[in-house]
């Protein structure tokens, strides 16, 4: 079995897409104007209009009402993104910071409410941990 990805269901798919390719910097795939994917090296980011939940089953997921779920990118450089995230007018929740398990962390919040957490591994462990 392989984690392929993850899809946020969104009342506007373009605004959401946008603002993850810019804080991203990858390239959208739209396959329609209701689904697009920002694909990464290691898994796919899917954001899709409530009208297609009907597909899967009316009710399944609602737009912008996600409270359990955090969703990460490892990046280069946490502190670099921070400026690009306050400059898309983010919700910043936690401003760079080197976590307990030695990570560096910056927590913020999508256009829809959805919390994102952008990582980078900074101690000998942290960064064992994620080598792939």
């Amino acid at each position: 079995m392989n984690f392929v990805s993850i899809r946020i269901i969104t009342d506007d798919v373009k605004r959401l897409v946008d603002f993850y390719a810019q804080v991203t910097g990858a390239t959208p795939a739209w396959a329609t104007d209701q689904f697009a994917e920002i694909v990464t090296a290691s898994g796919t980011l899917a954001v899709a209009h409530s009208d297609t939940i009907a597909l899967f089953g009316a009710g399944a997921a609602h737009a912008a009402d996600n409270h359990s779920v955090i969703v990460e990118f490892r990046v280069a450089d946490v502190d670099r993104c921070y400026d690009t995230v306050r400059s898309l007018g983010a919700e910043v929740v936690v401003e760079p910071t080197t976590q307990p398990w030695g990570n560096r962390s910056l927590l913020f919040r999508d256009p829809d409410g959805n919390l994102v957490n952008f990582f980078t591994p900074v101690t000998a462990e942290a960064i064992r941990r994620q080598a792939r």
